[in-house]
């Protein structure tokens, strides 16, 4: 379980496909801190550390996490937004993400706005996930709250420390970004699908 407040950005060492899988090696200020079969989420995706080699450590992206998520993209010298999972005496300063990414986003636009950035995506509708406006939705593992919301497109703003603090700083209309729904909406959404058949 996560919070989506990123703790460090990390650097793509090394990309490694395996039998279908990939394997990196990701760089992080926090490597000397972590055990193997703990949890961290990269870009939203919670992986499990399996080696730990000095300042860097290796993850393994199955298959069916490389199909929803943007995490096949990533090359060596690509930053990904970090996360280790929550303790349970922390606070809780974003919303509860789970690491689950539900499906991939394409920045539409991004616009400065007055010492924020107002950001625009589209995802597949046929996904059948909402948003909400003022909801929580985690967009590469960053909590946000959503501003504009339609069928298959939100919007957010992104505040300065954000921007500088997260690979959003390196994001460009037409990149991909992984997504994941707010629990208790995908709940709703699911009870309502049953209820009204």
């Amino acid at each position: 379980m996560f919070s989506g407040i990123v703790e460090a950005i990390g650097i793509v060492e090394k990309c490694t496909p395996s039998d279908g899988n990939l394997d990196l090696w990701v760089k992080s200020p926090f490597t000397h801190e972590l055990k193997i079969d703990q949890s961290v989420a990269h870009n939203g995706a919670c992986l499990t550390v399996v080696e730990i080699n000095n300042e860097s450590y290796r993850v393994t992206a199955i298959a069916e996490t490389l199909r929803k998520t943007n995490l096949g993209k990533l090359q060596p010298g690509s930053e990904v937004n970090l996360e280790r999972c929550l303790k349970l005496n922390d606070r809780l300063d974003g919303h509860m993400v789970q690491g689950h990414v539900d499906t991939i986003a394409h920045c539409r636009t991004i616009q400065e706005a007055n010492g924020s950035w107002e950001i625009h995506f589209d995802y597949p509708q046929e996904t059948n996930m909402v948003t909400v406006a003022k909801g929580s939705i985690c967009v590469n593992g960053v909590s946000l709250t959503v501003v504009d919301s339609e069928p298959g497109h939100f919007s957010v703003c992104i505040i300065p420390y954000t921007m500088e603090h997260t690979n959003f700083r390196n994001l460009r209309a037409g990149n991909m970004v992984n997504l994941e729904f707010d629990i208790i909406g995908k709940y709703v959404q699911r009870y309502m699908q049953f209820t009204h058949k």
